[in-house]
């Protein structure tokens, strides 16, 4: 796959020897997935790799769930964990893409330099026979992280509110389009449902197809056809900030990197006290 933001089974497999290449396990699932990714970590993964916990390497300081930590806070996480900033750093979770958009936007924000995920995911590399390594995951050997934090790859709260007046960004909800349109209930509690006025449902498992993004050509055609051109300022959005990752992975690879995520996403904005809510099928 000729990407900037994806690495082979093959290639992948090459540089498990190599000191200067850090693999991490960025797996996690939804309670209806019935998939656990610390305990399939723990039993078996790819060799030397470190998990990342989206939960835990998270802001402590708020009850929405998963949001960025302090750039310094997560420089300490990585360097425990042996990522560098400098260094290429080899991405993967279960099922090939759900959780790892989220992992990779996280340490491009934070400055990472070389991250790639690996195409396919884990569950591939078991079917393909590529090597696996069981039983209590070894402690990384610390590194240094460099954080230099991306500000300006993060929506919050008053940008999409102020981008409701202005219409400045084009704002795309990764959700599947029965929760956009308000028909089906959000699965956090409390929750309202609809969407964020004025912005476009895409969910994100139309752009996935057997674990893997779909063609580069069928992506600008997709994004091309919503009238989202290279230069065109996007903000994605989703349930908690996990898939909307999903859509801001596949505009890049369609050449769409004017991009944000909006890090609240629905866990805030469709909150009982949150700004108004839309039902309509924009």
């Amino acid at each position: 796959m000729n990407s900037q933001n994806f690495i082979s089974q093959r290639d992948a497999l090459n540089c498990l020897d190599k000191e200067d290449v850090s693999f991490v396990d960025g797996s996690w699932y939804l309670p209806a997935q019935n998939r656990n990714a610390k305990e399939e970590y723990k039993t078996a993964r790819i060799p030397g790799a470190v998990f990342f916990d989206i939960d835990a390497i998270a802001d402590p300081d708020t009850d929405l769930p998963h949001m960025l930590p302090h750039h310094e806070v997560f420089a300490e996480v990585a360097n425990v964990l042996g990522l560098s900033h400098d260094r290429l750093i080899i991405l993967y979770d279960g099922p090939g893409l759900f959780s790892v958009p989220r992992v990779w936007w996280t340490l491009k924000t934070m400055g990472a330099q070389n991250v790639k995920i690996l195409e396919g995911g884990f569950d591939s590399w078991k079917i393909e026979s590529l090597p696996i390594e069981n039983g209590p995951p070894k402690k990384p050997r610390p590194s240094i992280f460099q954080p230099h934090f991306a500000h300006n790859k993060i929506a919050s709260k008053k940008d999409l509110e102020y981008n409701i007046e202005r219409g400045r960004a084009v704002v795309l909800d990764a959700r599947p389009n029965a929760r956009f349109k308000g028909e089906a209930p959000e699965p956090r509690a409390g929750l309202r449902s609809g969407h964020i006025p004025k912005s476009i449902s895409l969910p994100a498992s139309e752009l996935i197809v057997d674990g893997k993004l779909r063609d580069t050509q069928e992506l600008q055609k997709i994004f091309h056809d919503l009238l989202i051109y290279p230069d065109t300022e996007v903000i994605t959005s989703c349930g908690s900030g996990v898939t909307a990752a999903i859509l801001t992975l596949a505009l890049h690879e369609a050449g769409r990197e004017n991009t944000k995520l909006y890090d609240g996403s629905w866990a805030e904005w469709g909150l009982p006290e949150g700004p108004e809510i839309s039902t309509n099928d924009e």
